[in-house]
């Protein structure tokens, strides 16, 4: 039984700007290309469930993935993106306070205007992740976002938070988990419609 945690793929968002929890980002073409191989690489496990955030750019992205078992998608706020976000959301990434925007950059466990701080996310997201597994006979796909994903891996693996920055997700990447006495990562995979995040607090 392994669990996958998947990051929704590449977004429509020509402006640029944080788009947090706004409607109106969907999936481009090329997004919903990058789901479709990740539905493919997931094909051949025993999925039983597919978890997705509540936003639509993770909803498209777990349908993709879900039509290959039959299953439906089952939504949880405990895998919805940072809180942080909101406090920017229709801000352009390049219009961000500079502060705020290099202490994201630099420190990300240290963010006092964050209404969500780091722990606080990685607990969130790692609650999530042990209830769904928990209830499970067969794998588990858990559709969300670059930073909630990157990080429940710290929170579950028992990373220290300078880690946060390190190998973050790119789009529709897939990073599995398997746990025996504790959780460890044992296969991570990107599609070769790979595309880098901009800007990264958009994720």
């Amino acid at each position: 039984m392994l669990v996958h945690l998947v990051r929704h793929g590449e977004v429509r968002n020509p402006d640029g700007v944080v788009y947090a929890g706004l409607p109106g980002f969907p999936l481009t073409t090329k997004g919903r290309q990058q789901a479709r191989e990740a539905g493919v690489h997931l094909s051949t496990r025993p999925v039983e469930a597919v978890w997705s955030s509540p936003l639509e750019r993770t909803m498209q992205t777990a349908a993709e993935i879900a039509a290959f078992h039959g299953v439906d998608v089952q939504t949880d706020h405990a895998f919805a993106e940072w809180r942080l976000s909101d406090r920017w959301a229709g801000v352009r990434w390049v219009d961000l306070p500079l502060d705020e925007r290099e202490a994201y950059l630099s420190r990300p466990w240290d963010l006092p205007f964050s209404p969500e701080s780091l722990t606080e996310m990685g607990n969130r997201m790692g609650r999530g992740v042990e209830a769904v597994f928990g209830r499970a006979e067969g794998d588990v796909v858990i559709v969300s976002h670059m930073d909630p994903i990157q990080a429940a891996r710290l929170a579950l693996l028992d990373l220290p938070p300078e880690r946060f920055l390190i190998d973050r997700p790119s789009h529709a990447e897939t990073i599995s988990l398997a746990r025996e006495t504790a959780w460890r990562e044992i296969d991570r995979w990107a599609p070769s419609l790979a595309s880098d995040p901009f800007p990264p607090s958009t994720a």
